[in-house]
Protein backbone atom coordinates (compact mmCIF):
# COMPACT_ATOMS: atom_id res chain seq x y z
CA UNK A 1 0.00 0.00 0.00
CA UNK A 2 2.54 2.43 0.60
CA UNK A 3 3.89 1.87 -2.75
CA UNK A 4 0.68 3.65 -4.01
CA UNK A 5 1.22 6.75 -2.50
CA UNK A 6 0.72 9.94 -4.32
CA UNK A 7 1.73 11.94 -1.49
CA UNK A 8 4.67 11.46 0.16
CA UNK A 9 4.37 12.83 3.47
CA UNK A 10 2.89 10.25 6.55
CA UNK A 11 1.48 10.63 9.42
CA UNK A 12 2.87 8.57 12.55
CA UNK A 13 0.42 8.38 15.78
CA UNK A 14 0.03 6.84 19.03
CA UNK A 15 -2.10 4.56 20.68
CA UNK A 16 -3.17 5.07 24.01
CA UNK A 17 -4.37 8.20 25.19
CA UNK A 18 -4.88 9.75 21.18
CA UNK A 19 -7.18 6.44 19.33
CA UNK A 20 -7.07 4.55 22.31
CA UNK A 21 -9.03 5.62 25.40
CA UNK A 22 -9.04 3.91 29.02
CA UNK A 23 -10.98 4.92 32.22
CA UNK A 24 -9.30 7.72 34.06
CA UNK A 25 -9.54 5.81 36.95
CA UNK A 26 -9.76 2.57 38.48
CA UNK A 27 -10.76 3.48 42.21
CA UNK A 28 -14.68 1.25 41.85
CA UNK A 29 -12.80 -1.87 40.44
CA UNK A 30 -9.86 -1.55 43.16
CA UNK A 31 -12.45 -0.65 46.16
CA UNK A 32 -14.57 -4.07 44.84
CA UNK A 33 -11.42 -6.16 45.75
CA UNK A 34 -10.28 -4.19 49.05
CA UNK A 35 -7.23 -2.02 47.27
CA UNK A 36 -7.04 1.48 47.72
CA UNK A 37 -7.50 3.52 45.01
CA UNK A 38 -4.72 4.19 42.28
CA UNK A 39 -2.79 1.34 43.73
CA UNK A 40 -2.58 -0.84 40.09
CA UNK A 41 -1.26 1.87 38.15
CA UNK A 42 1.57 2.15 40.79
CA UNK A 43 2.61 -0.51 40.78
CA UNK A 44 1.68 -1.62 36.99
CA UNK A 45 3.79 1.09 35.37
CA UNK A 46 6.60 1.66 37.94
CA UNK A 47 9.32 2.80 35.93
CA UNK A 48 11.61 -0.17 36.10
CA UNK A 49 8.80 -2.85 35.53
CA UNK A 50 7.02 -0.83 32.31
CA UNK A 51 10.26 -0.16 30.85
CA UNK A 52 11.36 -4.23 30.71
CA UNK A 53 7.72 -4.91 29.45
CA UNK A 54 7.34 -2.12 26.58
CA UNK A 55 11.11 -2.93 25.34
CA UNK A 56 10.29 -6.27 25.33
CA UNK A 57 13.19 -8.01 27.55
CA UNK A 58 9.85 -9.47 29.62
CA UNK A 59 6.52 -10.21 28.39
CA UNK A 60 3.01 -8.97 29.33
CA UNK A 61 2.27 -12.26 31.20
CA UNK A 62 5.52 -12.03 33.39
CA UNK A 63 4.69 -8.25 33.55
CA UNK A 64 1.30 -9.04 34.94
CA UNK A 65 2.51 -11.75 37.36
CA UNK A 66 4.70 -8.89 38.38
CA UNK A 67 2.44 -6.65 39.38
CA UNK A 68 0.40 -9.28 41.09
CA UNK A 69 3.13 -10.28 43.17
CA UNK A 70 4.14 -6.68 44.56
CA UNK A 71 0.40 -6.09 45.28
CA UNK A 72 0.02 -8.86 47.36
CA UNK A 73 3.07 -7.81 49.31
CA UNK A 74 1.93 -4.55 49.45
CA UNK A 75 -1.94 -5.08 49.94
CA UNK A 76 -1.76 -9.29 51.27
CA UNK A 77 -5.56 -8.68 52.76
CA UNK A 78 -6.41 -7.55 48.83
CA UNK A 79 -8.28 -9.72 46.49
CA UNK A 80 -5.25 -8.94 44.14
CA UNK A 81 -5.47 -12.04 41.70
CA UNK A 82 -9.22 -11.23 41.25
CA UNK A 83 -8.44 -7.72 40.96
CA UNK A 84 -5.42 -7.84 38.43
CA UNK A 85 -7.48 -10.02 36.38
CA UNK A 86 -10.47 -7.62 35.92
CA UNK A 87 -8.70 -5.02 35.26
CA UNK A 88 -6.70 -6.44 32.36
CA UNK A 89 -10.07 -8.15 30.90
CA UNK A 90 -10.89 -4.60 29.10
CA UNK A 91 -8.95 -3.50 25.47
CA UNK A 92 -10.45 0.42 25.94
CA UNK A 93 -12.17 1.91 23.30
CA UNK A 94 -11.66 3.13 20.40
CA UNK A 95 -11.79 7.22 19.89
CA UNK A 96 -14.28 6.85 16.86
CA UNK A 97 -13.68 10.68 16.07
CA UNK A 98 -9.99 10.61 15.53
CA UNK A 99 -10.57 7.02 14.30
CA UNK A 100 -12.39 9.14 11.70
CA UNK A 101 -9.73 11.61 10.79
CA UNK A 102 -7.08 8.76 10.58
CA UNK A 103 -9.20 7.33 7.58
CA UNK A 104 -9.86 10.41 5.84
CA UNK A 105 -5.68 10.71 6.42
CA UNK A 106 -4.70 7.39 4.65
CA UNK A 107 -6.89 8.11 1.90
CA UNK A 108 -3.57 10.33 0.43
CA UNK A 109 -0.94 9.35 2.80
CA UNK A 110 0.91 6.29 5.05
CA UNK A 111 -0.09 6.26 8.51
CA UNK A 112 1.76 4.42 10.74
CA UNK A 113 0.70 3.35 14.46
CA UNK A 114 3.76 4.09 16.71
CA UNK A 115 3.47 3.27 20.43
CA UNK A 116 5.05 1.97 23.50
CA UNK A 117 2.83 -1.65 24.23
CA UNK A 118 3.64 -4.85 25.16
CA UNK A 119 3.36 -8.24 22.93
CA UNK A 120 -0.23 -8.16 23.58
CA UNK A 121 -1.00 -5.68 20.87
CA UNK A 122 -2.04 -7.57 18.09
CA UNK A 123 -4.67 -8.71 20.31
CA UNK A 124 -5.77 -5.85 21.73
CA UNK A 125 -6.04 -4.14 18.35
CA UNK A 126 -7.83 -6.83 16.68
CA UNK A 127 -10.53 -6.45 19.31
CA UNK A 128 -10.72 -3.56 19.05
CA UNK A 129 -11.57 -3.76 14.66
CA UNK A 130 -7.96 -1.74 14.53
CA UNK A 131 -5.68 -4.29 13.23
CA UNK A 132 -5.89 -2.70 9.42
CA UNK A 133 -6.40 0.35 9.97
CA UNK A 134 -2.86 1.47 9.37
CA UNK A 135 -0.02 0.67 6.65
CA UNK A 136 2.36 -0.68 9.69
CA UNK A 137 2.38 -0.82 13.05
CA UNK A 138 5.53 0.06 15.58
CA UNK A 139 5.59 -1.75 18.68
CA UNK A 140 7.82 -0.82 21.17
CA UNK A 141 7.80 -4.11 22.70
CA UNK A 142 8.75 -5.56 18.77
CA UNK A 143 12.16 -3.00 17.86
CA UNK A 144 13.29 -2.90 21.55
CA UNK A 145 13.36 0.51 21.89
CA UNK A 146 10.85 3.18 23.14
CA UNK A 147 9.33 6.78 22.98
CA UNK A 148 11.05 9.15 23.08
CA UNK A 149 14.18 7.19 22.16
CA UNK A 150 14.70 8.40 18.50
CA UNK A 151 15.70 4.80 17.69
CA UNK A 152 11.60 3.63 17.40
CA UNK A 153 11.12 7.00 15.55
CA UNK A 154 14.00 5.90 12.95
CA UNK A 155 12.13 2.60 12.39
CA UNK A 156 8.43 4.20 12.01
CA UNK A 157 10.31 6.71 9.33
CA UNK A 158 11.44 3.67 7.45
CA UNK A 159 8.33 1.67 7.50
CA UNK A 160 6.59 4.81 6.04
CA UNK A 161 9.23 5.36 3.66
CA UNK A 162 9.71 8.85 4.42
CA UNK A 163 12.33 11.53 5.74
CA UNK A 164 11.67 13.09 9.22
CA UNK A 165 10.82 16.27 7.62
CA UNK A 166 7.68 14.91 5.54
CA UNK A 167 6.81 13.01 8.79
CA UNK A 168 4.20 14.15 10.86
CA UNK A 169 3.77 13.30 14.31
CA UNK A 170 0.86 13.10 17.15
CA UNK A 171 1.34 11.68 20.58
CA UNK A 172 -0.64 12.79 24.04
CA UNK A 173 2.72 13.04 25.45
CA UNK A 174 4.57 16.36 25.39
CA UNK A 175 8.39 14.54 25.94
CA UNK A 176 7.19 12.08 22.49
CA UNK A 177 6.26 15.27 20.68
CA UNK A 178 9.60 16.92 21.56
CA UNK A 179 11.66 13.94 20.80
CA UNK A 180 10.38 13.80 17.56
CA UNK A 181 10.34 17.83 16.85
CA UNK A 182 14.10 17.41 17.81
CA UNK A 183 14.38 14.79 15.05
CA UNK A 184 12.66 17.37 12.31
CA UNK A 185 9.14 15.73 12.36
CA UNK A 186 6.35 18.19 12.26
CA UNK A 187 4.47 17.46 15.60
CA UNK A 188 1.00 18.14 17.67
CA UNK A 189 0.28 16.86 20.95
CA UNK A 190 -2.96 15.28 21.04
CA UNK A 191 -5.73 16.79 23.37
CA UNK A 192 -9.13 16.86 21.80
CA UNK A 193 -10.00 16.32 18.30
CA UNK A 194 -10.83 19.16 16.46
CA UNK A 195 -7.25 20.78 17.59
CA UNK A 196 -5.68 17.69 15.73
CA UNK A 197 -8.10 17.99 12.59
CA UNK A 198 -6.92 21.92 12.52
CA UNK A 199 -3.29 20.96 12.84
CA UNK A 200 -3.55 17.89 10.40
CA UNK A 201 -5.04 20.44 7.88
CA UNK A 202 -2.54 23.29 8.87
CA UNK A 203 -0.13 19.95 7.31
CA UNK A 204 -2.16 19.01 4.56
CA UNK A 205 -3.38 16.02 5.33
CA UNK A 206 -6.54 16.79 5.71
CA UNK A 207 -9.07 19.00 3.53
CA UNK A 208 -9.91 22.03 4.59
CA UNK A 209 -13.45 20.90 4.20
CA UNK A 210 -12.36 17.87 6.36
Amino acid sequence: MLESRQNSQALLIDLDGVLRLWPRSDARLELAHDLPAGAIRRVAFEPALIEDVITGRISDNTWRQCFVATLSQRHPRARVVEAVAAWSTPNGTVNLPVLKLVRQVREQAAVILVTNATDRLNRDLAALGLLDQFDSIINSSEVGVAKPDAGIYEVALRAAGVASDRAVFVDDQQQNVAAATCLGMQAHRFVDVDALAAFLRRVGLLSSNA
